[in-house]
Parts: structure tokens; C-alpha cells; sequence
């Protein structure tokens, strides 16, 4: 069984933030990730992850949070400078809360310059950050119209442009199944390059049990190939989170 990780922004919104990493420790999580960490200080979360036995896996960038804000701003041109300024701020933050990845967000544009610009904003980043691991994620247009990153061919091909050896790319079992409907398939077509996974189910965004996508199956993959990173549960609770875990056991 892969070594699961809860995505804090997402599950046990019952409590406070800072209550969630208990609240996470206690449900047999060994990690976390929050996707937007910009709103509450630094210290007191990585004080909070010392104390609960946590490690901290993933955060976003840029800093702005999730809630009406543009998702992203790598693969805009023209907004070079706020990217790069965006960046730096991230690593402020990075620098406390030690993140094994951070996720950089394209944002919503289009066409081969969107991807040039993309590229030349990742290959700045990475040199920028060499000893910090970095990810990009194929999102689907339904949920975030308009992304640019939406595929995984492009993905692949930005990576490759970039050629940055702490680039990599982040699989989100939902979005896989939203942009090709085949989770697996796209695993074994693109796996070879993640560093990191998230799940959701579908449809409804629930806990990753039932529904279209076949956990046992996708779960006994990354056994089987020895994926050694975390697997982030992402997804919107049915009820409590603690009611729907079964699907870590």
C-alpha cells in the first residue's frame, strides 16, 4: 500500500488550520500538504508539524490564495516580473515550512507563446531554487477553465524543454481521469516522471473509493513499480473527514 499524505486545505475543515494537523496525526497521516500556506504564519505551522511528527510535503506557488484569484501565472506573458516575484515569496515561505515539492501553477492561458513562457519561467525557477524539488500538474478545463496546463503531452513536452533535474511532474489521479479517463493508462505513459500523487474520486470529488476510478487497481500499480512518494488525499469529505478514512486501509 502506498504511504498516504492528507491534503489539509481539503480535509478536516471542521477545525481551524492550525487544529487539522492534529487532527491529521491522530487519523495515522504521517504527512501533509497545504495547497495555499500564505494566510497564517510560517513558524506556527512548522511548529505545529514538529510537534504532530509530521512532514510536510506540498505547497503551491504563486502565493495568492485559491478563493476568486488567478490560478497561476508561469505561462503568462507579459507577467514575467510578478511570477518571479511570486517565486521568491514562496521561498520565503519554503524556507520555514521545508516543503519536499512546490507546485508552480501555469495559470489560464494559451497558444505557443503561453508555453514558451512557461518554459523559460520554469528553467528560471529552477535555477533559482536548484536544491528545492519543483512539480508541474495537468489540471483539467472543467474544473479550472481555461488552464493552460491541461494535458499530459504538454507536460511531458515542457519537462522536457526545461530539462531541470528538480522539475518534475505532479499526477492527480482525478484530473487524469477529468482529461483522459484513463487513470491507469495515463500512469503508465507518464508515472515514470511524477514525484508526486494526488486522489479524489469520481464522480462528486468524494474520498477516492467507488465510483469511475479503480483505486485497488491504480494503487497496486504504484506498488508494483515501487513508487516511493507520497500519495495526497485531495478531495472534498461526504461527510466528516474521519467517517470516510477506510479507503487508507
Amino acid at each position: 500500500m502506498p504511504k498516504f499524505c492528507a491534503n489539509l486545505t481539503w480535509l478536516f475543515r471542521e477545525r481551524p488550520l492550525m487544529d487539522r494537523f492534529r487532527a491529521a496525526a491522530e487519523a495515522g497521516f504521517e504527512a501533509v500538504e497545504v495547497l495555499f500556506p500564505y494566510d497564517a504564519p510560517a513558524q506556527d505551522m512548522r511548529d505545529q508539524m514538529i510537534w504532530n511528527g509530521l512532514t510536510f510535503v506540498l505547497m503551491n506557488c504563486p502565493p495568492p490564495n485559491a478563493t476568486g484569484g488567478p490560478q497561476g501565472f508561469a505561462a503568462i506573458p507579459g507577467l514575467e516580473d510578478r511570477f518571479r516575484r511570486d517565486f521568491d515569496r514562496t521561498l520565503r515561505f519554503a524556507q520555514v515550512l521545508k516543503p519536499r515539492h512546490i507546485h508552480v501553477m501555469a495559470g489560464v492561458a494559451e497558444g505557443a507563446e503561453a508555453e514558451a513562457t512557461f518554459v523559460q519561467n520554469l528553467k528560471w525557477a529552477a535555477a533559482h531554487a536548484p536544491k528545492q524539488s519543483l512539480t508541474i500538474e495537468p489540471i483539467n478545463r472543467h474544473d479550472m477553465p481555461g488552464y493552460f496546463l491541461a494535458d499530459y503531452d504538454t507536460a511531458a513536452r515542457v519537462l522536457d524543454a526545461v530539462a531541470a533535474p528538480n522539475l518534475s511532474l505532479q499526477f492527480d489521479a482525478y484530473h487524469a481521469h477529468r482529461i483522459t479517463g484513463d487513470v491507469v493508462g495515463s500512469w503508465a505513459a507518464y508515472g515514470d516522471r511524477a514525484v508526486h500523487v494526488q486522489v479524489a474520486g469520481f464522480p462528486g470529488r468524494h474520498e477516492p473509493a467507488g465510483g469511475e476510478i479503480d483505486y485497488t487497481i491504480f494503487f497496486a500499480r504504484l506498488d508494483a513499480e515501487g513508487y516511493g512518494g507520497w500519495v495526497s488525499g485531495e478531495y472534498a469529505p461526504a461527510t466528516s473527514t474521519e467517517a470516510g478514512l477506510d479507503w487508507m486501509r
